[in-house]
């Protein structure tokens, strides 16, 4: 009986051992799981910290940034905080709202800038309606009334229009006047006289063919667009400096227009953002050019665009901006000589083409020489200069032909400057009215607002 009782104390022995391990055991697992629902718990909280700083953000700085950065491209985005706190998923949607607030500013925009150019437009069109007729009238009243005040409002209102018409252009516009086929000599001077500082700019003509001249369709936009670049030449050159023109003709490529200025030249960012506006983007929103607007290379972009024409900016060898405008050849053509070019219009300074035949002559009796006053030479004694033509003898046979009946006689330097000494003694005597006061304060300053807010910003 003894072994049976030692049995049972053994198997009770065992049994309780077993229980206590097991309670132990429990005990165990149950501090492991208060640890890791507390440890799962933190985590949870610092997730739920990391978001929620997440999208204090994304409401403070990284919707904002991108919205600037639409205007800005060079302005940084920042990216998420904390990206180990946040998971996969929130990380994604966070970005996703990036992209849905950037679409939908984009949206928003556009849509605000074309009701804003519609109203433009449509305000524009008037404006340009009513400034025609001013200047009609004003063209009438030069020919009633002799009055320099009439002549500055006229080009007081050439300015006004000027502005109006680059608006309009800006805003998808008809540039609102129709031209025939015009000299492009015509259209430089054209654009030369709606800029402020129109004595200023120098126009060189070195076209091979003195009637080339630019077809209907994109005589009156190169117009615009060449006053655009002259009035940005002037305004940011100083006032006793010129602005060099030279319109130059290539053979198969068209034509070029070369402006020179010595003004204050441009940084390397304003530079490449000019580039980028005159070279004619897809889009370009009135919000993105300033306050006050400068419109004036946007507007030669818009015209770039539309009517096939190219242009390029660079620094110029005159320390300031050259600026570079080609007209195609598919928008050039040739006038007939059954017209009188502008009497303003600079002939041209290169030497006739070979094989082309002067034009002709009949040889005309020698006049008598005309002494000129004497003048030191190199060695110290005076000599003359000689004034009468050369003997007929000397001159190339191909000029020695007929002159048309009714041909006008050449005429020599003292006959030309005795003309315009009767001219401008003739204008002198016949204006009898008392010469106009001299302009007030007020009225000198007007005048230098007026015309130091012609020019377009460079960027």
């Amino acid at each position: 009986m003894g072994w049976i009782v030692a049995l049972i104390a053994a198997v009770t022995a065992v049994v309780l051992a077993v229980r206590s391990y097991n309670a132990t055991r429990e005990a165990h697992l149950a501090v492991a799981r208060a640890e890791l629902a507390e440890r799962q718990a933190k985590a949870a909280d610092a997730r739920t910290v990391a978001l929620t700083e997440e999208i204090r953000q994304l409401a403070r700085r990284r919707i904002p940034a991108a919205a600037l950065a639409l205007s800005h491209p060079s302005a940084p985005v920042p990216g998420l905080r904390e990206a180990a706190e946040v998971d996969g998923g929130s990380a994604r949607l966070l970005t996703e709202a990036v992209q849905a607030a950037r679409t939908a500013v984009v949206e928003e925009r556009q849509r605000v800038d074309a009701a804003a150019r519609a109203a433009m437009r449509g305000t524009s069109a008037k404006i340009q309606s009513l400034l025609n007729q001013s200047q009609q009238l004003l063209h009438e009243l030069q020919h009633e009334y002799d009055d320099p005040r009439i002549l500055q409002l006229d080009f007081r209102n050439e300015l006004a229009l000027r502005r109006t018409q680059a608006t309009a252009v800006l805003c998808d516009a008809w540039p609102g006047l129709a031209r025939q086929n015009s000299p492009l000599v015509e259209i430089v001077l054209g654009a030369q006289s709606r800029v402020a500082g129109y004595e200023r700019i120098k126009v060189a003509n070195h076209l091979r063919d003195e009637w080339l001249a630019v077809v209907a369709r994109a005589a009156e936009p190169l117009a615009i667009a060449l006053a655009e670049l002259l009035a940005n030449a002037t305004a940011y050159s100083h006032p006793d400096t010129d602005v060099q023109v030279t319109i130059q003709q290539s053979g198969g490529r068209g034509a070029f227009l070369v402006i020179d200025d010595a003004g204050i030249g441009m940084d390397e960012d304003a530079l490449e953002r000019a580039r980028t506006l005159l070279a004619g983007p897809s889009e370009v929103l009135l919000t993105e050019l300033g306050d006050p607007p400068q419109t004036g290379f946007a507007v030669v972009g818009r015209l770039v665009v539309q009517y096939g024409l190219s242009c390029h900016i660079e620094p110029s060898p005159f320390g300031g901006m050259r600026t570079m405008l080609r007209v195609p050849a598919h928008l050039l053509t040739v006038l007939q000589d059954d017209r009188t070019l502008s009497a303003l219009a600079p002939k041209p300074v290169h030497a006739p083409a070979a094989g082309t035949a002067p034009a002709a002559q009949t040889p005309e009796p020698e006049p008598a020489a005309v002494p000129e006053p004497a003048v030191a030479s190199s060695t110290g004694l005076p000599s003359r200069r000689r004034r009468a033509p050369r003997p007929a003898a000397a001159r190339p046979a191909a000029a020695v032909r007929a002159t048309p009946a009714g041909a006008p006689a050449p005429r020599t330097p003292e006959q030309a400057a005795a003309s315009w000494t009767a001219l401008q003694q003739g204008t002198l005597s016949g204006r009898t009215a008392p010469a106009p006061a001299a302009p007030s304060a007020s009225e000198y300053e007007e005048d230098r607002n007026d015309r130091n807010d012609q020019g377009d910003d460079q960027t």
